[in-house]
């Protein structure tokens, strides 16, 4: 079994894709566990009564957060084979990289390079986007390395915004594409099928 495990900071409709397309596959993927950086995480309610386990987590452990080196044995003695960011605010910290080098990914709303970096996330990404009026913007899959948006891109999608009269209606039409394309490509990954080949990333049919 092929075991994931899903960071988020919201509520959670990248991790409800995730979930709802895994289940339409032969079972040899799960989500086994979901993360936040938040206590009351609205993305916790999906999986409530599917029995995967929520954990809260912060550079500064108490009572109620675990510290990342907690959370790096938990997620080893789980035996992660990925860990998806789908909407996590927060800087991955080097212990996580270094412990799941190759095996962390993020979904970001735009199309990397461009519009990427610190503070460019949710929102202020689409704002960016609309104020230097873009006419294509789409959605990317890279791997998380330990500077903000700057790994290796896996999968990318494009969605044209010519006509939009918002940031926010931006935000509407790259959640479609991203709710698409993030649950195929760790579906890909389950399967094997992405391959790193002459310093570029290739995904087999």
């Amino acid at each position: 079994m092929y075991k994931i495990a899903v960071f988020v900071s919201g509520r959670g409709s990248n991790l409800k894709a995730i979930i709802d397309r895994l289940a339409q596959t032969e079972k040899n993927a799960e989500v086994v566990c979901v993360v936040s950086d938040k206590l009351d995480c609205p993305a916790f309610k999906i999986v409530e009564s599917k029995q995967i386990p929520t954990y809260s987590v912060s550079q500064n452990e108490n009572e109620n957060f675990l510290s990342y080196t907690k959370l790096v044995s938990i997620l080893e003695n789980l035996e992660i084979d990925l860990i998806v960011l789908a909407g996590f605010l927060k800087k991955i910290p080097n212990i996580l990289i270094d412990s799941f080098e190759k095996k962390i990914i993020n979904i970001h709303p735009a199309l990397l390079p461009a519009f990427g970096g610190k503070g460019m996330y949710g929102l202020n990404v689409h704002k960016a986007v609309f104020e230097k009026s873009v006419q294509i913007t789409g959605a990317t899959i890279h791997y998380v390395d330990k500077i903000y948006d700057n790994g290796k891109i896996i999968a990318q999608k494009s969605v044209d915004i010519s006509r939009v009269e918002s940031p926010e209606d931006i935000a509407s039409l790259v959640l479609e594409i991203e709710h698409e394309l993030l649950p195929e490509v760790i579906v890909k990954f389950s399967e094997k099928k992405i391959i790193e080949k002459n310093n570029r990333i290739y995904i087999n049919k």
